[in-house]
């Protein structure tokens, strides 16, 4: 399983919202100049993560967009599998769990199943707020150093 541009950037432009959070909307072209991000590419991202009902949109000049719950209410594995569908390593495993002729007798499935829940279990067990402390973690040593 490689997660793909469009899952890592979701999970950039998730952070960026949690982190820059100041009660006002955050606008796409902020986003884009601090993640170094194409803007029309978070365009497409966005517009995956409104339609999944984890960010709202703010219409107009001082528009933008913001987080719908708590960074503590995600998880990167519910924004991975909105971006990216289900993470399983092959396809006979996972969510889709699509039928296979070998399955009944095949030895290495079983190989799979425990990467399958590996991943979950790690990527269900990180929230967005994890990242959020790591990140504030992360610039709090930086100004340290700075000091």
């Amino acid at each position: 399983m490689k997660i793909s541009t469009k899952g890592r950037y979701a999970l950039r432009l998730m952070l960026d919202l949690a982190v820059y959070n100041t009660g006002e909307p955050i606008s796409l072209k902020d986003i884009a100049k601090r993640q170094e991000i194409s803007e029309k590419y978070l365009e497409q991202i966005i517009s995956v993560l409104s339609k999944g009902g984890m960010v709202q949109s703010v219409r107009g000049a001082q528009g933008g967009y913001f987080l719908r719950r708590e960074p503590k209410d995600y998880t990167v594995g519910e924004i991975l599998r909105l971006t990216e569908g289900d993470l399983a390593p092959v396809d006979c495993v996972g969510a889709s769990g699509v039928s296979c002729d070998h399955k009944g007798d095949c030895i290495t499935v079983e190989v799979y199943e425990r990467i399958n829940q590996a991943v979950n279990d790690v990527v269900d067990h990180i929230s967005l707020q994890d990242l959020v402390d790591r990140y504030n973690e992360n610039a709090a040593s930086q100004a340290a150093m700075l000091i």
